[in-house]
């Protein structure tokens, strides 16, 4: 039976986090009411002249230059001709044979296996606006023009990646990148981050590449993987049942579980590009790109990589931590500000608890600042407080805002550590349970939770547990 090898290549279109739109002064801002983030100029309408946003240009070589790439000196602004009745001009002003950034790359990790992709190019380019569908009218769809003009860079990856894993590894780690550059919020279900994937199969051991599809409408990572992986399977059956391979576009269906076709795949030739006469050639000078190069921050790989060498914390709880730039820096406070303190115990409270925390309490991070989480690990490394009762202050901390000490005062959540008075609780409660204490004598070792929680409860659940095992151990000798 043959086997086959699966080719993909990716284009991935970032929405630049910009304020204005990329060749007019049109707000940029998403889900405002339809057609109000329009001008004559985004409108395509007789007369106008685009003027070309600086600060995009800024964002597209932030990340040309976070991906390896060369930055041109010289590029140029092109016209793509094609008919779509969100597309008000008739065409899209994009870059074609002179982009801005090209011969990049991406170092990517799948299943401990490390791999190079090659990035082809990055260009600047305008969205087009939106079909809105499904409003009751099945005959009737309405154009909203408030993205049309809004400044993308089109990502596109050489035919370098081998399934469906390695396609997700890279969209993650692209993703990444673009949001520490904080040049694209990365957001896939508002669109802001949207990929297409091309994908051929070509039997193994074979140079040529096969025929290839172009996926689109895949909103998330997993949907990239399922979507491929279920082109791959539709394009094995064809070949094996002796049919060949139709170039074209389909569409992921994410509720079916299925692509369905589109349309015909459109080539190069087939938008007639040619320079866009409004738009002089972009020029870019050396001094700038040198200056963006050294204002380029520290990116989530590179700080996962430090966090794991520099912390001695798991190289897991690393990319945890690392997934947000904000919860990064606030970690990392936190450990400086609770010196003394295992960074394993901060990565445990973050990850079992505060991130948990975010997901009902999306402010959790500014409510709660990084001198308050060491605070109370402080506390709770001296015996004030109890771990449990840590979290309970973090959680009323994040609900009210009040000070740590108000908390711990109002609750009335001192920690007991007082040996004298400890013994004594334990002293009771053993002569309260002679039966289990002879029970635990005699070999029954797992009663000693027994009177652990006896112990805790009579204290109210405030001793020091570590006090309590450790006067449970010395009384229970006997």
């Amino acid at each position: 039976m043959t086997t086959f090898e699966t080719v993909i290549g990716l284009e991935v279109h970032a929405q630049l986090k910009t304020n204005t739109k990329i060749f007019c002064g049109c707000s940029t801002e998403f889900g405002k009411p339809p057609n109000t983030n329009t001008c004559e100029v985004c409108l395509g309408l007789p007369g106008v002249l685009p003027v070309l946003n600086r600060k995009a240009v800024e964002f597209a070589i932030k990340a040309g230059l976070a991906t390896h790439c060369t930055i041109a000196r010289k590029s140029v602004f092109a016209r793509k001709n094609y008919f779509y009745p969100d597309l008000p001009k008739g065409y899209q002003i994009s870059q074609y044979e002179l982009p801005l950034c090209s011969k990049g790359y991406l170092d990517i990790e799948v299943e401990g296996q490390k791999k190079r992709v090659g990035l082809t190019r990055i260009h600047m380019e305008e969205d087009a606006g939106k079909l809105v569908h499904d409003l009751g009218a099945s005959d009737v769809s309405h154009v909203d023009l408030n993205r049309a003009c809004t400044p993308l860079i089109e990502i596109v990856s050489e035919p370098d990646m081998r399934g469906p894993k390695e396609a997700s590894a890279y969209l993650k780690r692209l993703r990444d990148i673009l949001v520490y550059l904080e040049i694209c919020d990365g957001n896939m279900e508002e669109g802001s981050f949207r990929c297409d994937a091309n994908v051929s199969i070509r039997p193994l051991g074979q140079k040529e590449f096969g025929t290839r599809c172009e996926l689109k409408n895949m909103n998330s990572f997993r949907n990239v993987e399922r979507a491929i992986e279920y082109e791959v399977k539709r394009q094995e059956a064809l070949i094996l049942d002796g049919k060949k391979v139709v170039q074209e576009t389909r569409l992921w269906n994410a509720d079916k579980g299925v692509s369905e076709s589109m349309r015909s795949k459109e080539e190069a030739n087939d938008y007639r590009y040619f320079p866009d006469p409004d738009l002089l050639p972009l020029i870019v000078e050396e001094a700038w790109v040198e200056r963006l190069r050294k204002e380029q921050p520290e990116l989530a790989f590179e700080k996962a990589e430090r966090f794991a060498r520099d912390y001695a914390i798991p190289a897991y709880d690393a990319e945890v931590l690392t997934a947000e730039k904000s919860v990064a820096q606030h970690w990392e406070a936190a450990v400086k500000l609770a010196a003394g303190i295992e960074p394993k115990k901060l990565s445990n409270l973050y990850m079992t608890h505060l991130l948990k925390l975010q997901k009902d309490v999306p402010e959790t991070f500014e409510r709660i600042k990084s001198a308050t989480v060491a605070e109370v690990l402080k506390m709770t490394e001296a015996g004030d407080i109890s771990l449990g009762m840590a979290k309970e202050i973090l959680d009323e901390v994040a609900a009210s805002g009040k000070a740590v000490a108000d908390i711990v005062e109002a609750k009335g959540m001192k920690q007991v550590s007082d040996t004298g008075a400890i013994e004594a609780v334990v002293d009771k409660v053993l002569a309260d349970n002679p039966k289990n204490l002879a029970d635990y004598r005699s070999g029954k070792d797992k009663l000693f939770g027994f009177f652990v929680g006896q112990t805790m409860k009579a204290l109210g659940g405030k001793a020091n547990p570590k006090v309590v095992n450790d006067i449970l151990i010395q009384k229970l000798k006997g």
